[in-house]
C-alpha cells in the first residue's frame, strides 16, 4: 500500500499469543484459511478449503493443518477478509446517536448544509428520550406516540426504538476487503463517513463463534435522499472491510468482551486533517445476540454469516468549512482499533478506482478444484 499505510498498518492485539484467530491469506496458488493458535500459524486449506467450511467443522486447534511455525506479524503476509462464503449482514441504527444522525440525513434530504441546524433541534428534543428507552418496550411505544404528535417521527426511529431491528445485506459473498486494502466510496458521493464496528461471525447453527473489526462505509448523501437508496449507499466496490482476523471465543475472549468493547477511530488525511473518535458497545440499544436472533428469524444461512453490529460513531467535526461537518477525501487512512481485536487499517479511494472485485464464487471454486482441495464427504 502507498502513502500513510507505510507508517500505520493493521495489527493483532497485544495479547494475540493467548488467543485463537481465524483468517485468510493469499498465497501463490490462491486464498487459504489460516489459524493462529496461541501464536502458532497453521495453513488449514487441506483440512477445509474455505473459512466457512472450517467454521462448520468447529475444530480450531490446528489439527490436520500445515504447521508454518510461530506467526510473525511483520512478515508482510497478504491478509484477505477473514470471511469467504459467509453472507455479510449488517444492523443499523443500534445506537441513539446513530438514530439521530439518520433522522438528520432524512430531514436534510442528503444535503450536508442543512444538517447542523437540524442536529441541534433534534438532539435537544429527542436525544435524551431515545437513550433512555428499551427498544420494543411499552415506554418506547409511548415515546413513539409523543414523537408522532410532535411531528418528529421517522422510519429510522422505528428501527431505533421499535421491536424490529434493521438488518440488511451489506455486501455480496466474497466482496469484502481485508487488512491494509483500499476501501471504496462512490465517486459521486459528497457526504460520507466510515462506520467503525464490531462484526460477529456466526455459524450455520446460529451460534456466534467469534468477532472481528469492520468498516461499514456509509454514504450519507445517498441514504439521506431516500432510504430506498440504502443498497446504493452501502454496497459498492470495496465498500466493506473486515479483519484483520476473527478472534474466536475461548477462555481469553467472550461475547461479554464484545458487549464491553471500546472502539477507537483515527482518520488521517493527506491534507493534514486528523479526526479521532471513540465509541463503546455498552451504549448499544440491543444486545448483540438479540441482533443475531433477529437476523436468523425465518431465514437460514447454511454457510454462516458475518454480522455488523452497528456504530455509535457519526463524525460531525468540520473538515473544510464551518457547518460542513465531515466527509472523506481520497487518500484518507482509516484505523479502527480495539484492545482485544487489534487494528484494522484501510486507505480510502473511490469505488471506481479501487481494485475490481474479480474472485467470485465460481472463480474461487475453480481455483480450489485446480488445487485439489474440493472433496466430497468422507
Amino acid at each position: 500500500m502507498e502513502g500513510n499505510l507505510q507508517e500505520l498498518r493493521s495489527a493483532l492485539p497485544d495479547d494475540w499469543k493467548t488467543g485463537v484467530f481465524l483468517g485468510r491469506m493469499l498465497g501463490d496458488a490462491g486464498p487459504s484459511p489460516i489459524l493462529i493458535v496461541r501464536g502458532e500459524l497453521y495453513d488449514m486449506a487441506q483440512v477445509a478449503p474455505t473459512c466457512a467450511a472450517l467454521v462448520e467443522r468447529g475444530d480450531f486447534t490446528g489439527a490436520g493443518g500445515r504447521p508454518l511455525g510461530p506467526y510473525d506479524p511483520g512478515t508482510g503476509t497478504q491478509l484477505l477478509s477473514p470471511v469467504d462464503l459467509q453472507c455479510i449482514k449488517a444492523c443499523g441504527v443500534t445506537f441513539a446517536v446513530s438514530a439521530i444522525e439518520r433522522v438528520i440525513e432524512e430531514r436534510a434530504r442528503g444535503d450536508w448544509s442543512a444538517a447542523s441546524a437540524i442536529r441541534e433541534r433534534l438532539e435537544t428534543r429527542v436525544g435524551g428520550s431515545i437513550r433512555s428507552v428499551v427498544p420494543g418496550s411499552p415506554e418506547a411505544a409511548s415515546l413513539k406516540e409523543a414523537l408522532i404528535e410532535d411531528g418528529l417521527w421517522s422510519q429510522y426511529l422505528e428501527v431505533a426504538i421499535g421491536p424490529d431491528a434493521e438488518v440488511f445485506t451489506k455486501a455480496p459473498v466474497l466482496a469484502s476487503v481485508g487488512a491494509d486494502a483500499e476501501i471504496g466510496i462512490r465517486s459521486d458521493s459528497t457526504w460520507n463517513n466510515p462506520e467503525p464496528e464490531i462484526a460477529l461471525l456466526v455459524n450455520s447453527a446460529g451460534a456466534a463463534i467469534g468477532a472481528m473489526l469492520g468498516n461499514d462505509v456509509n454514504l450519507r448523501d445517498f441514504e439521506g435522499r431516500s432510504a430506498l437508496l440504502l443498497g446504493k449507499a452501502k454496497d459498492n466496490n470495496a465498500s466493506c472491510a473486515l479483519g484483520p482476523f476473527v478472534r474466536l471465543f475461548d477462555d481469553s475472549f467472550s461475547i461479554d468482551d464484545v458487549r464491553q468493547a471500546d472502539l477507537r477511530l483515527t482518520i488521517t488525511g493527506t491534507d493534514g486533517y486528523m479526526l479521532k473518535g471513540e465509541s463503546n458497545m455498552r451504549e448499544i440499544s440491543r444486545d448483540p445476540l438479540d441482533l443475531v436472533r433477529q437476523t436468523l428469524s425465518e431465514h437460514q444461512y447454511p454457510d454462516g454469516f458475518a454480522l455488523f453490529l452497528g456504530t455509535l460513531f457519526a463524525p460531525v467535526q468540520d473538515r473544510d468549512e464551518p457547518g460542513r461537518g465531515f466527509t472523506h477525501k481520497v487518500g484518507d487512512v482509516v484505523a479502527i482499533e480495539n484492545s482485544k481485536l487489534g487494528r484494522l487499517v484501510n486507505r480510502v479511494v473511490t469505488s471506481r478506482d479501487a481494485e475490481p472485485w474479480r474472485l467470485g464464487i465460481g472463480a474461487l471454486m475453480a481455483n480450489l478444484a485446480a488445487r485439489g482441495l474440493l472433496r466430497g464427504p468422507a
